[in-house]
């Protein structure tokens, strides 16, 4: 054992180590969190142990942080700016409003983040559904060109149709290329209200 933990560049003592199962206090919070990040989801640990708090579920900001990061959760806030709309491009109203989404291919959502490199960054668009919250199609790319959301967006209508399609106002999406696709399908376009990030929930969190 010392022999192999030496050859791999690990301790002895972590040779014999077991990861303890998550407690069931500890997977009641996480589900309340879950549940309040989908509602706030610019809150970080701190103020998400207030809201917590204010519910009757009493927890520290260090405990909280600790189960966001095995979550997979952190606030949402402006990072490398990802939506910078075109000048001369048709803007599409929010149509989803109020709406009930009951059923998959109702509505796909579609938008862009950014993934950290050593230099520089990579630019993923994702196409999901917003019922399932199913990943329907991604793309990488290390430019903010339109056409890596074109080429995600021909492989998501290769699995089926939604009634709605709903993006922020990005020049990605508002090229013709984008929505003249959406288009010859029939499908409805919406479009989040300027800088309103509560308008796409479901696609800013994934």
């Amino acid at each position: 054992m010392t022999r192999q933990g030496g050859l791999l560049g690990i301790s002895r003592s972590g040779l014999y180590y077991r990861a303890k199962p998550t407690s069931e206090e500890d997977l009641t919070l996480m589900k309340l969190i879950d549940r309040q990040y989908l509602v706030t989801p610019f809150c970080g640990a701190r103020k998400m142990a207030a809201r917590l708090g204010s519910q009757g579920k009493r927890a520290g900001r260090k405990r909280v942080q600790r189960l966001m990061r095995l979550m997979g959760l952190r606030a949402v806030y402006r990072q490398p700016r990802t939506t910078v709309p075109a000048q001369g491009h048709r803007r599409h109203s929010h149509l989803l409003r109020d709406s009930s989404i009951t059923a998959p291919n109702q509505v796909w959502t579609a938008d862009i983040t950014y993934i950290p490199m050593a230099r520089g960054f990579m630019y993923l668009a994702a196409i999901m559904d917003w019922h399932s919250r199913y990943v329907l199609s991604w793309c990488l790319c290390n430019t903010l060109e339109a056409y890596f959301c074109v080429e995600a967006l021909g492989e998501a209508l290769g699995t089926g149709t939604p009634e709605t399609f709903t993006t922020d106002q990005g020049s990605q999406f508002t090229r013709d290329g984008f929505t003249g696709k959406l288009e010859q399908h029939g499908i409805r376009i919406s479009m989040d209200g300027n800088g309103t990030y509560s308008d796409n929930l479901f696609g800013e969190r994934l």
